[in-house]
């Protein structure tokens, strides 16, 4: 499983923020109400940079930043004591110091973090192995199988509907960036009628669409 202490699973930079706005576009359509999203995409986050987030309201949180040189993973999750964020960013390279020092990372705190340049891949700072710090649990949807996602909505947004379980196939179209259809948004949900709004979420997660909007 992916984690702090196993992070070479995690794909680079480029493959994980194009993952990402994948798992945003997913979620909008899966959830046309933004309040019960997990996962949102902004390409705009600040100039130069742009951010996937990943927030499930209770306390559980995590925040990738993505920069030109190569990206930051903040996570935090209730129920954990914030670790020593000195420790933790020991090495950090200096164009994330400002993400992970400043807000709003400084406000939710930080129970873990990595981070991904293309000379050395991804790194940690000081860590204790023999503490759980719960990057296993967020970071795990990043293992690019599209079964992750299919089997968390499954429970997450369809649990008590009478909607028809996602399938990986369906999944694995938008994790290959297909561009987003009716045909293949409706194949995810049918309970889908406003496609203007979904034509523009494509456009503000910065996802390929053909909508005809």
């Amino acid at each position: 499983m992916l984690s702090t202490l196993n992070s070479a699973g995690l794909p680079p930079a480029a493959d994980l923020q194009r993952l990402g706005q994948a798992l945003a576009m997913l979620d909008a359509i899966n959830s046309p109400d933004p309040e019960y999203r997990y996962y949102t995409y902004d390409p705009q986050w600040d100039e130069g940079e742009q951010m996937l987030e990943m927030n499930d309201g209770e306390g559980d949180q995590l925040m990738v930043l993505f920069r030109p040189e190569g990206c930051c993973i903040n996570g935090s999750l209730s129920g954990y004591e914030a670790a020593d964020k000195e420790q933790l960013t020991r090495g950090l390279p200096a164009a994330f110091e400002e993400f992970m020092f400043g807000e709003p990372v400084a406000s939710i705190g930080t129970a873990f973090c990595l981070w991904y340049t293309p000379a050395h891949g991804w790194q940690t700072g000081i860590i204790d192995k023999d503490e759980d710090d719960g990057s296993e649990d967020l970071l795990a949807i990043f293992d690019q199988d599209p079964e992750t996602y299919a089997d968390w909505a499954n429970g997450y947004y369809l649990d008590e509907t009478e909607r028809e379980p996602l399938e990986a196939a369906d999944i694995a179209r938008f994790y290959r960036h297909e561009p987003l259809t009716q045909a293949n948004a409706q194949a995810l949900n049918t309970d889908l009628t406003d496609w203007a709004q979904l034509a523009a979420e494509a456009e503000i997660i910065g996802y390929p669409h053909s909508l005809g909007i």
